[in-house]
């Protein structure tokens, strides 16, 4: 299903993506074609996301770098990750790369928060005192609840989950497995959630981009 693309339900988001990315917003009455010009112009995006950004001196992961592009260059208001027009977006900035893949930024100043993001991924938290790594590393490839133990790598990301019967974001998911421990989720815009999402990245690295994934 996945592979193709007349079966993925995914590609429904990318296609409604490929319509922003044509579409003026805010104030400026600008798109992301007026700047980028043709989509072909975002291979290799993804790849590299999360990556580090100058002007707010941290990582920020692609929705965040569509966000900074909305209120500055576009004056639009800036959307949430899971706001249907953002999955949209991410989802065809991220299909461009598809096939590609994951190169993780290099820049030094990236290290101290891609470290964080380790800590975060060892750390027991919740009432059943768990760490992403209790499962995604020392389990990995064994079942829970009749289910695949998987090393929790990020490279289809956004991606459709039969669960949800709905595309969703990293974030999502990283919420859902934080509810399941009963540990309390991030917020919405926790600067952690991307330095997890690089360390995640890192570990994932050479994986090629398959947005939008199909997973159960």
């Amino acid at each position: 299903m996945q592979e193709d693309d007349t079966a993925n339900p995914g590609m429904l988001w990318v296609l409604e993506g490929e319509q922003l990315w044509q579409q003026a917003a805010g104030e400026a009455g600008r798109s992301c074609q007026d700047c980028h010009g043709a989509a072909t112009s975002m291979r290799g995006v993804a790849a590299r996301y999360p990556a580090f950004d100058t002007g707010r001196s941290r990582p920020v992961d692609l929705a965040g770098r569509i966000n900074i592009c909305r209120t500055g260059h576009q004056r639009a208001s800036p959307l949430g990750h899971e706001a249907p027009d953002m999955l949209a977006l991410t989802a065809f900035v991220a299909h461009q790369s598809r096939g590609m893949p994951v190169v993780p930024d290099q820049d030094p100043r990236i290290e101290p928060f891609r470290e964080n993001g380790r800590r975060i991924f060892e750390q027991r938290m919740g009432q059943l005192d768990l760490a992403c790594s209790s499962c995604h590393q020392a389990h990995a490839g064994n079942r829970l609840g009749g289910s695949a133990i998987t090393e929790g790598q990020v490279n289809g990301y956004p991606l459709y989950r039969m669960e949800w019967q709905s595309l969703g974001s990293l974030r999502r998911r990283l919420n859902n497995c934080m509810i399941g421990i009963r540990a309390e989720p991030f917020p919405e815009d926790a600067p952690e959630m991307v330095d997890l999402e690089l360390y995640l990245t890192a570990r994932g690295a050479g994986l090629p981009i398959e947005t939008p994934a199909v997973r159960p």
